[in-house]
């Protein structure tokens, strides 16, 4: 039987254990960096322990090695210790065993092991599984005693307790860590995304936060000199159905509460001097713990672009039925001349007649085919078949199509004699020089001739067709080869069709080709 002494000696040294203990337990939870608890943990254990080194080896849910911290190594020995050959086998082998193991020849074991032994370097080992709910997150390796020859019963002990708190530590540092990153990447996204995100406060009406499309969105409404605060005060609010009202009376969580979610709420915000923002909104309210509405997330989508979408349509529905209006007119007056003539017209007239429907029919079919390819090239089904072709023959037979079609333009040709050859699809390239020699003329006083030049431009050739015309303004130029952008007033000659979409057609062709298309101005005469 012990004596009172030993007895108490006993509970002083087991009342220091808890004491430590508890301590280490309180630093591990002290933060929520993984690799801050992950050192904590290695040097606490060694400390516990009394041990010369410390090894934390943690695993992902497949069971493999993920973080490796030691405490009581130098860097160097860290890092052989982290590229020993053996090490990833040894630790496979560590990992699956059931329960804490205490080794009294560590070296000896690990060559019964099959393993080499040249990176031992205590001759004591203890190793403790960690476990949070059951589930395994890595494993402690201790090694030596400072002041004892062997690990006892009672480390086995203070590590396993420790081992619980030291998993449940790292278990809720990996969580935080993954609810950063997701933080970051939704910070990230709702930063880029092209529709605006605003957290507006529902007690005050006033943005919390506000994401870059969002500050775009409401720029123009914001008056340089006043704060952001003030803009409630000075900006109108035009609901789909007709309502207005001042944004600063409009109680967005009331209106939240009766209605619940908002969704593809058509508004225009006014702003004093006439400027607006229409935009696509919809609404969705944050709830606390009362159920009361504390903030409300709101997404709001720029209408502009669709407001242009509609315009553009419009535009190019306008120049569709102006194209086919003319040779419509044409056709139909032939005809009705022809059929209503008395008496019957000669042969020479008739034939005249027909000739002028047989053309008219050629620039609707040659409409017909510049809206297909328009669908073709918006769809990304545009298909050339590039064959190795001479230039000069291409822009003889665009010449001949563009003459033949009735323009009273000269084209004058400059050509090298020792251009290359280049892989064209030479139906599609004589429809662009076609489309560009129409273009020109459309563009030129009276009969001023156009001029077809090329050069070699290694590995390329390039090829321009230039007018006489009086230049366009540059900040026109981006826009020429864009699809339904209005050609201006439509020459009615055969041949002759709208240069907005034929443009828009010889850019898809060249692109096609892996070629490029610009237009350049120098002014009158360029």
């Amino acid at each position: 039987m012990k004596s009172r002494d030993e007895l108490e000696s006993e509970v002083e040294v087991l009342g220091e254990r808890i004491s430590t203990l508890s301590a280490a337990v309180l630093r591990l939870g002290s933060s929520l960096d993984l690799a801050t608890v992950l050192q904590e943990a290695a040097d606490s254990a060694r400390a516990l322990t009394g041990a010369r080194y410390s090894l934390i080896v943690t695993i992902d849910e497949a069971g493999e090695a993920r973080e490796f911290v030691t405490s009581g190594l130098t860097p160097d020995e860290h890092r052989e210790l982290a590229e020993w050959p053996d090490g990833p086998r040894l630790f496979a082998y560590l990992r699956d065993l059931p329960g804490p193991l205490r080794l009294d020849d560590l070296s000896d074991y690990v060559r019964s092991l099959g393993f080499s032994d040249e990176l031992v370097r205590t001759k004591t080992m203890h190793g403790t599984p960690m476990r949070h709910r059951g589930v395994q997150v890595g494993n402690f390796f201790l090694g030596g005693k400072e002041d004892a020859p062997d690990f006892t019963a009672a480390d086995d002990e203070m590590l396993e307790l420790f081992a619980s708190q030291a998993a449940a530590a790292i278990v809720n540092a990996r969580t935080h860590q993954q609810e950063q990153r997701a933080r970051a990447d939704l910070e990230v996204l709702i930063e880029t995304t092209p529709v605006g995100v605003m957290v507006v406060d529902a007690g005050t009406g006033l943005p919390v936060s506000s994401n870059r499309e969002a500050l775009r969105l409401i720029e123009p409404l914001r008056e340089p000199d006043r704060p952001d605060e003030a803009l409630p005060e000075d900006v109108t609010c035009r609901f789909g159905d007709g309502r207005e009202v001042a944004l600063r009376e409009f109680a967005l969580a009331d209106e939240i509460r009766k209605a619940g979610t908002v969704r593809a709420e058509e508004i225009v915000l006014s702003a004093p001097g006439g400027r607006s923002v229409s935009m696509l909104v919809n609404a969705t309210p944050i709830q606390g713990e009362d159920s009361a509405v504390t903030s409300v997330v709101v997404t709001m989508q720029d209408l502009a672009p669709l407001e242009e979408l509609d315009r553009l349509r419009a535009e190019f529905l306008g120049m569709v039925s102006h194209e086919l209006r003319t040779p419509l007119a044409a056709i139909k007056g032939s005809t009705a001349t022809v059929l209503g003539a008395s008496p019957a017209l000669d042969p020479a007239e008739l034939h005249q007649f027909f000739r002028v429907v047989d053309e008219q029919a050629d620039q609707m079919r040659g409409l017909i085919g510049d809206l297909l390819d328009a669908g073709r090239i918006e769809a990304g089904t545009l298909s050339v078949s590039p064959v190795p072709t001479e230039v000069a023959e291409l822009v003889e037979q665009a010449r001949n199509a563009f003459q033949n079609g009735g323009a009273t333009h000269a084209v004058l040709v400059d050509l090298p004699e020792d251009l290359p050859r280049v892989m064209a699809d030479g139906p599609r390239i004589v429809q662009v020089l076609n489309n560009l020699l129409s273009n020109a003329a459309r563009h030129s006083p009276g009969s001023a001739p156009i001029r077809v030049a090329a050069v070699r431009d290694d590995p390329h050739v390039s090829v321009s067709v230039s007018d006489q015309g009086r230049g366009m303004p540059a900040e026109q130029l981006p826009r020429l080869f864009r699809n339904y952008t209005g050609g201006g007033d439509n020459d009615a000659r055969p041949g002759l069709r709208g240069s907005g979409l034929g443009l828009a057609i010889c850019k898809g062709l060249v692109e096609a080709h892996g070629g490029r298309i610009r237009a350049e101005s120098g002014g009158p005469g360029q």
